[in-house]
């Protein structure tokens, strides 16, 4: 959202690990999918891109797998990925995706899913 929809903003990206960062939380874990590494074609503006090697170098950024099949694109469902790993260590998942496919997919998730989802905003460069 950072980018207000129009590019990907990795810089918001680091905008919201830093937040977290200087309120002392130091076990974060940012998904993106593999893709986002690639060159941007103009349809899918990206800025900043150096920022994901670059959290990835820190090992706070996981890339989630992808592959080409037939000249398509075949990505994996990085949600259950986000879900599954902030479940097993007690975190919290910040996205304002609400996962609703995924609450009737495991009960304990529902639960999860509804005490641990943080939803936010950016005003500006604001997290």
């Amino acid at each position: 959202s950072h980018g207000n929809k129009e590019v990907f903003s990795c810089r918001g990206i680091l905008l919201a690990v830093q937040w977290f960062w200087d309120r002392g939380h130091k076990d974060i874990t940012v998904f993106v999918p593999s893709w986002r590494k690639e060159q941007p074609r103009p349809d899918v503006l990206i800025t900043d891109q150096h920022i994901l090697r670059d959290l990835e170098k820190k090992k706070i950024l996981v890339f989630t797998p992808s592959r080409r099949v037939g000249g398509k694109r075949v990505v994996c469902y990085d949600d259950r990925f986000i879900v599954k790993l902030a479940h097993e260590s007690d975190g919290v998942v910040v996205s304002n995706d609400t996962y609703r496919d995924l609450q009737s997919e495991r009960p304990e998730w529902k639960k999860f899913i509804e005490e641990r989802l943080l939803m936010y905003s950016f005003v500006n460069d604001k997290y």
